[in-house]
């Protein structure tokens, strides 16, 4: 068996195409949708992402505003920032880019993104809301895992399901998201994580398993179900380069589908970004 691969850059493009009609159909009511990034000092792999947001905004219509701060900036001044972009009709969406300088109380921070600008999901109300299955945005790399199913026309109604990750970015979002009743989800799902005892007993029961532990080649060939549809969220960087978080190549020889990476998950993360702030546009713009 050789795997289907996921290609997430060209599902995404097909979003980002959905995405600019939507701008445009706001542009006749007279709204520009906006989104506001901040990037707090200046962490290679962080101004690479947000690079790339603000270049793919420009391409579907979206307004950005680009804010870079240094790597000192105090908490009080990052806080008035969002206080200044939260009061602005202008700014639709608001994306502090993670992980934040030490020094700053990143819970803080999130919480400080009203709740109808957070266009990342990251507000405890947003993501008490993909508990309850009322979302209106839901975490961007999440979000994407599921479009990526969806459109790659992967069944998770009554499909067994192993998320290996319990991040409030990834894995409990996204966990609680397919375990709804509702198309795309239905799914029974384990949550597996650093204290899981035996990981490959459950992975290999597994008809999905969704890969976002941190760490390159974590999941290998013998721990997956033949079969199986892989979703690798990983992107460790290693002296061979970009490596996820499954030994990609062996796992094509077991899997029926997976995500390569790079060009799996990660232009889906963007795509859906995107989409959650014109989604934010339509409804409070």
């Amino acid at each position: 068996m050789t795997a289907k691969l996921i290609d997430g850059k060209q599902i995404a493009a097909e979003i980002r195409g959905e995405v600019a009609k939507r701008v445009g159909a706001l542009s006749e009511r007279g709204i520009t949708p906006g989104l506001a990034t901040v990037l707090v000092g200046d962490d290679p792999a962080s101004r690479v992402y947000v690079n790339s947001k603000r270049k793919m905004c420009a391409e579907v219509g979206i307004k950005a505003w680009d804010h870079d701060l240094e790597a000192s900036t105090p908490q009080d001044q990052l806080l008035q920032l969002l206080e200044e972009l939260g009061s602005d009709p202008a700014v639709h969406g608001i994306l502090v880019q993670l992980p934040l300088p030490a020094h700053i109380d990143e819970e803080l921070v999130l919480e400080a993104v009203p709740p109808h600008k957070d266009a990342d999901g990251f507000h405890p109300c947003n993501l008490g809301r993909v508990l309850q299955g009322t979302h209106l945005v839901a975490p961007a790399t999440p979000a994407g895992i599921q479009e990526l199913l969806i459109r790659a026309n992967i069944e998770t109604s009554g499909a067994e399901v192993v998320v290996a990750g319990r991040s409030n970015i990834v894995g409990k979002p996204i966990a609680a998201m397919l375990f709804q009743k509702a198309a795309g989800a239905n799914a029974t799902v384990t949550v597996c994580h650093t204290s899981t005892r035996d990981l490959a007993e459950h992975t290999k029961r597994a008809d999905i398993v969704i890969a976002a532990i941190g760490r390159a080649g974590a999941i290998t060939a013998p721990m997956l179900k033949p079969g199986a549809v892989v979703i690798d969220v990983g992107i460790n960087r290693t002296e061979d380069g970009l490596k996820g978080d499954v030994d990609t190549e062996a796992a094509m020889e077991v899997a029926s589908a997976i995500t390569p990476v790079p060009g799996g998950v990660g232009p889906m993360t963007i795509a859906m970004l995107l989409s959650n702030t014109v989604t934010l546009a339509e409804r409070f713009g």
